[in-house]
């Protein structure tokens, strides 16, 4: 999995009158959990567009200026109700031989056999939880419909779990071909005209 680096400062005071000074100077609070003990930094706020602003995953690399380095996860997110500004992130260490988990971004791939016979592709679930050591963490987890016929569903069965495990019961929907809305009324038309000429009365005189 791709890493992005934040640089920060440690925060001595983490009152609400010191929160609301790093808000005002453009910065965002943050705190590191899963080590010794909890590290309370900041960081400009452009330094986090790459890593929450994207519907890719990626682990972080913090760097304080007094040269603590820290290989983290995030974890939570607090965004304000009205600007939608970030206001507050949780991150988690992490560890090369331990086990962390992470919401990865379910990416489509193939051209389904269902979807150029006229079906419509439906993604149920775009993001699953995994289980991994941070080096086996996937980018994405690929869900290949090429095979996939009208009517067919995908389920966390079919998808790769190599060097990771997908924390979900295997019957989940992962996605599925659907016959078109279009489809569907055309069939519903000729159902309905079909039934319109069966249902026909005679003309009189017909049976005499």
């Amino acid at each position: 999995m791709k890493s992005i680096t934040i640089n920060g400062s440690k925060r001595e005071n983490v009152g609400k009158t010191a929160t609301k000074a790093l808000r005002n100077a453009d910065k965002v609070p943050c705190v590191v959990y899963g080590g010794e003990q909890p590290i309370h930094f900041s960081a400009d706020y452009l330094a986090f567009k790459d890593l929450v602003y994207t519907p890719n995953v990626h682990t972080v690399v913090i760097k304080l200026e007094d040269g603590t380095e820290v290989n983290a996860i995030m974890q939570d997110i607090q965004f304000h109700p009205v600007t939608d500004r970030i206001l507050h992130i949780d991150f988690y260490q992490i560890f090369d031989d331990k086990e962390v988990t992470m919401e990865i971004p379910v990416r489509i791939v193939g051209n389904s056999v269902g979807v150029r016979a006229g079906g419509v592709l439906r993604v149920i679930s775009r993001k699953l939880r995994v289980k991994a050591v941070p080096a086996n963490l996937p980018d994405f987890i690929d869900a290949d419909i090429s095979e996939m016929k009208i009517g067919n569903k995908m389920y966390i069965a079919d998808l790769p779990q190599e060097g990771y495990k997908i924390m979900h019961p295997d019957n989940i929907v992962v996605c599925q071909i659907r016959r078109s809305r279009a489809a569907m009324s055309i069939e519903t038309e000729d159902e309905d005209e079909e039934t319109a000429e069966g249902s026909e009365t005679p003309a009189e005189g017909a049976n005499e």
